[in-house]
């Protein structure tokens, strides 16, 4: 029993220090690039440099220390758990950018197989796709009176134009040859959007996904910081920010930066599996 175990343990030794060894370079420098900002910060802070509480307030301030601690609570002191805030607020982002991502997908189509659509809505594509996200808010608001629905059409509005624009290019770079061999076969439609269309534009399609959904994400944040009397976080930093609780803010952005990365990384694992770049 006792090599038994030993054997074990020396086994989980060597893969650790073997993943070690072969992922460190990658592990190291970000780590260490965190804490050097974390720790110039608190300095900075300290030192009265700068009016920002340092990031050690977060754990310092009991109000704010409660909310790391209990992100699923739901008290009458301390409010409503920063998981349920940023739960509402990626609830309406899927809500938006589904139907974003259906809109932008099915137009783009439309508009790379189509040369004249093209010509005739590029202009309008590019110039609507330059409004900041905070210019819809009024317009949203104004249109639709209510905030769930304008919050959904700011999310839709922002994240539509690179997933349209990007799966219009990846239709127009359809290799000739490609469109050729579809007329010598006389593949249908449906054939040819299955088996030709939507395999070769996939990866400026994804293109577009990616970089949509962390447009979403900004947009919802800008969204509920003007929105008022609504759950999410954003309203969560305005309402702190009235109350002048800037460690919870600090404690907030966190939430934000950590839920962007996993939102872009995931749809990078989702492209890597569907549509994998050349060479690997």
């Amino acid at each position: 029993m006792t090599v038994s175990i030993s054997r074990k343990d020396s086994k989980a030794q060597g893969g650790f220090g073997e993943f070690w060894q072969k992922n460190s370079p990658n592990i190291l420098p970000p780590i260490l690039g965190i804490l050097g900002f974390l720790l110039v910060w608190q300095f900075l802070s300290s030192t009265g440099l700068i009016k920002l509480p340092g990031p050690l307030s977060v754990w310092t301030d009991e109000r704010t220390r409660v909310l790391l601690l209990f992100p699923f609570m739901n008290s009458k002191t301390y409010g409503i758990g920063l998981f349920w805030q940023t739960l509402a607020s990626l609830e309406r982002v899927a809500k938006g950018y589904t139907l974003a991502a259906v809109v932008g997908i099915g137009t783009g189509v439309l508009v790379g197989t189509n040369p004249f659509l093209n010509k005739a809505l590029d202009p309008l594509f590019q110039f609507l796709r330059m409004v900041a996200p905070l210019a819809w808010v009024p317009i949203a608001l104004a249109a639709l009176q209510q905030n769930e629905p304008a919050a959904l059409f700011v999310i839709f509005i922002t994240a539509v134009w690179p997933i349209l624009i990007n799966t219009a290019e990846g239709v127009r770079q359809i290799p000739d040859d490609y469109n050729n061999v579809a007329k010598v076969l006389q593949l249908t439609r449906k054939e040819y959007y299955l088996n030709i269309l939507f395999p070769s534009a996939l990866p400026y399609i994804f293109t577009g996904l990616r970089i949509a959904i962390g447009l979403a994400w900004l947009a919802i944040i800008a969204a509920e910081i003007v929105m008022s009397g609504i759950t999410g976080i954003g309203f969560f930093i305005w309402n702190a920010y009235q109350q002048n609780y800037i460690s919870e803010i600090l404690l907030a952005v966190f939430y934000i930066g950590a839920v962007g990365l996993l939102l872009d990384r995931m749809m990078a694992w989702l492209q890597q599996k569907i549509a994998p770049s050349e060479g690997k």
